[in-house]
């Protein structure tokens, strides 16, 4: 499946040039200079800026579009129609075509050379040209690549000897993808850009890239980069497999450019470092588009004391335990005052309470639409979720950067909020506030052999990231007790995941956000069935409705309340008698309580509020869902709480109604749950402050 661009075009188009239809993305309506992503190589497409489109589009104009010989444009045979000129003239013809006055010229590795020269042609309108990875010949390339000459046959196909069009041709194309975006990003922990350059090649055939190799015989004269007038910002990574640092040193000296070293960073530094090369791209833009500051700036001795608090927007469990927390800080910390950096089905929960939710949370793109886009019948792989959302974490830490530079705050609070704790130790200079990490669980597990390996590197960034920037958490907490954490290691000869949490995190014990009342049952037995607060349950609650004649042969008289939540029409289920449907409901766990049984997903927060008020429940996780099947399935069983059911087995009516019948008859002994977890939570944060 074909992973989902986090930011929609505003427009698109084609423009034909000699014969060659070129598609084109226009992003954002913003006065002022435009930035042009240009193509690079064929082997990849114009999605090799997807960590720099969204943020950009926010403040500028932005414009990308596939080369000749990739993705939606137009794909001619023959070595002649990918020579450098090709690229330059097209170009200036998508500038035409999307009306473009001014513009800054952003070009990576091949591209490089496509937008200097443009830069030549077009002085009146480049006003800029950033050079990432640059490939311009202007250096040798790296020794064990000058090895191999690309058109002849060589006895090896070991290292660079891959780079070989009858390589390429008789069946090597796999084996050199491989190797060479491996060699792209040798940056640890790259899987991720690693397996999307794999797979935008892949979109190609060998006998297109050896076309596009072989125009590149008519190449431009790098000589001429030096009479190129326009300001020049060069970024080389240090590291740098494909094209020598050498290169960037002479591209920024011959054009009188400025240059930035990343130490440690291959090719492609916008792929494998976002926030530093978008935050480049910013400021070197600005500078042809001054606009007026208006800005507030308190002095320190006047400042109140305020939190940006981050909560996560998959579900809603998360919003209810943290405003439990701010509740609590707020009588510990009078006169504290508290933002919300938060997004839909949370921003719900927060204006429901009466919170302040900043303005920019408008800006952030929205994660529960990614998951539901990710998701099956309730299926939802969420470990692959999480990465493939990657495009989407990029821009809403920008944002969240973007807020805290604009605004003092004393302390940063992320439940649960993977993009600013990943991106602030990626860039740890940006801390300029204390902050604190909460979760309730720790551990990405894999669910089958096939994702052993991706799990434990995932794993082993975050062990490596922490050991390197300990100090960068004012505190973890552990939504939990030691016993709720699984048994497992974080991968092979990794540590054990429970001892390690034990000596990093510090433990509020679980947080319901209410005091249980005593239950109160009364009239016909009642069957509440919740699925969360995202739009991946709706599969389940047609599974149950078709069920209901068969829990009512076994419990008579049942009656139904089925509970959409916010993100599924109630609308677009069927009607039976004796189920009454409701959408979103903001004070669903004291309904919870007032159930004779419920029937749910596995997710975390509904059942451990079941389990709290002592209601029987039946619990469904959802499939490939590593959290609900690993980490929250440990704590109910440590709870002994809930009976559990996999899809397919609830699929059967028959075995629902068994499990409903069998919730309803055994008698519930759960362990109690905590009831002063937000207390103790706010206790520490009030630390900070």
């Amino acid at each position: 499946m074909a992973q989902r661009p986090a930011r929609v075009a505003d427009s698109e188009g084609t423009v034909t040039r000699a014969g060659v239809k070129l598609h084109y993305r226009v992003y954002g309506d913003h006065d002022g200079p435009a930035i042009v992503l240009l193509p690079t190589w064929s082997l990849v497409t114009s999605r090799v800026w997807k960590a720099q489109v969204p943020y950009l589009a926010r403040h500028f104009r932005v414009i990308t579009f596939d080369g000749r010989g990739a993705g939606l444009s137009d794909r001619p045979a023959g070595a002649s129609a990918y020579g450098d000129a090709e690229y330059v003239a097209d170009t200036i013809a998508v500038l035409d075509a999307t009306g473009t006055a001014s513009c800054v010229l952003v070009g990576f590795s091949r591209g490089v050379p496509w937008a200097l020269e443009v830069a030549l042609r077009e002085p009146s309108r480049v006003l800029g040209v950033v050079c990432v990875g640059a490939a311009t010949r202007l250096t040798p390339m790296v020794e064990d690549r000058t090895r191999w000459t690309w058109d002849e046959r060589h006895d090896s196909t070991d290292g660079w000897a891959k780079y070989n069009r009858h390589y390429w041709l008789e069946g090597g194309y796999d084996d050199f993808l491989d190797y060479f975006f491996a060699q792209m990003f040798p940056e640890p922990h790259s899987s991720k850009q690693i397996e999307d350059g794999i797979g935008w090649a892949h979109e190609i055939t060998p006998e297109l890239l050896v076309d596009t190799e072989a125009g590149r015989a008519v190449h431009l004269d790098p000589a001429r980069f030096a009479e190129v007038r326009c300001p020049v910002l060069v970024i080389h990574g240090a590291a740098d497999a494909i094209r020598p640092p050498a290169e960037g040193v002479r591209l920024a000296e011959l054009t009188g450019g400025s240059l930035v070293t990343v130490v440690g960073g291959g090719h492609a530094p916008h792929a494998r470092d976002p926030v530093l090369v978008n935050h480049l791209l910013k400021e070197f833009t600005t500078q042809f588009a001054p606009r007026p500051v208006r800005r507030t700036w308190e002095r320190a001795a006047v400042r109140p004391r305020r939190v940006l608090y981050l909560s996560s927007p998959i579900g809603l469990g998360h919003a209810r335990r943290d405003l439990a927390i701010a509740r609590s800080l707020r009588g510990l910390v009078p006169g504290v005052e508290i933002e919300w950096l938060a997004q839909d089905p949370v921003t719900r929960v927060l204006a429901d309470a009466g919170e302040t939710v900043h303005p920019a949370s408008s800006w952030l793109l929205n994660e529960s639409g990614h998951v539901e886009f990710e998701a099956g019948e309730h299926d939802l792989h969420a470990f692959r979720a999480l990465r493939r959302m990657d495009e989407i974490l990029v821009a809403n830490f920008l944002t969240f950067a973007d807020v805290v530079e604009d605004r003092h705050y004393d302390l940063v609070v992320g439940d649960e909020a993977w993009e600013v704790d990943y991106f602030l130790h990626e860039n740890p200079e940006l801390k300029r506030f204390s902050y604190a990490w909460l979760t309730d669980f720790v551990g990405w597990l894999p669910m089958d052999a096939s994702e052993e390996a991706l799990t434990a590197d995932y794993n082993l960034e975050m062990l490596t990231q922490r050991a390197r920037y300990r100090r960068l958490r004012d505190h973890s907490l552990f939504v939990g007790d030691p016993e709720d954490i699984v048994p497992d290691t974080f991968g092979p000869s990794l540590p054990a995941i429970r001892s390690w949490t034990e000596e990093n995190f510090t433990f509020t014990g679980y947080i319901t956000g209410f005091t249980p009342r005593p239950r109160q049952l009364t009239g016909a037995p009642r069957c509440l069935v919740t699925v969360g607060g995202s739009g991946v349950g709706s599969a389940l609650l047609l599974r149950v409705l078709d069920a209901v004649p068969a829990i009512r042969r076994l419990v008579p008289g049942l009656t139904f309340d089925v509970v959409t939540g916010p993100r599924i029409d109630p609308a677009a289920l069927p009607r039976l008698d004796g189920v009454r449907v409701h959408g979103y409901l903001p004070d669903l766990h004291l309904e919870l309580g007032k159930a004779d049984v419920v029937i749910t997903q596995g997710g975390l927060t509904t059942c451990m509020e079941l389990t709290a008020q002592r209601v029987p429940f039946v619990y469904i996780p959802l499939r490939n869902h590593f959290e609900q099947n690993f980490h929250v399935a440990a704590r109910l069983d440590r709870y002994n709480a809930g009976h559990r059911l996999d899809y397919l087995e609830a699929a059967d009516p028959s075995m629902l109604a068994e499990a409903v019948a069998k919730a309803l008859a055994d008698p519930v002994d759960y362990l109690p749950v905590a009831t002063d977890g937000a207390d103790r939570a706010a206790r520490l944060l009030a630390e900070l402050l």
